[in-house]
């Protein structure tokens, strides 16, 4: 599987988790449609779960004029899974790579501002973390 696919997959797991509090297991079967298993997918999922506290107190930083929980679930889930990637995927992946792939997969899933939104914090959640 692709990395692209795999974040795409593991953003529509953790958005179900998100919504409707199903466990990550089944969440990561449902989006793999029968697909074989990625290791890769799931270091993302469990990884977010794992470190969401962490992840959250870093995206309330850097939101200005919003709170974690008025965000649309699928940019905030879009949100966590870039910042676990640039937290904890920095030896694998670049931080532009994560960036990028974010703004592209917001503009996929989100609504017409999700992609400049997306951009906006994690560039500030980059320039916090450098």
């Amino acid at each position: 599987m692709k990395r692209r696919t795999a974040r795409e997959k593991a953003l529509q797991a953790l958005f179900q988790i998100d919504v409707s509090q199903i466990e990550p297991v089944d969440a990561i079967d449902h989006v793999l449609e029968g697909v074989q298993r990625d290791k890769y997918l799931d270091e993302l999922v469990i990884g977010v779960l794992e470190h969401k506290e962490h992840i959250d107190d870093i995206l309330k930083g850097n939101l200005e004029k919003w709170t974690l929980e008025r965000l649309a679930n699928v940019d905030r889930s879009l949100l966590r899974l870039a910042v676990y990637e640039l937290l904890y995927c920095k030896n694998e992946v670049p931080p532009n790579v994560v960036l990028n792939e974010a703004i592209e997969i917001a503009k996929i899933y989100g609504d017409d501002q999700s992609g400049k939104f997306i951009n906006g914090v994690l560039s500030k959640v980059k320039q916090t973390l450098s």
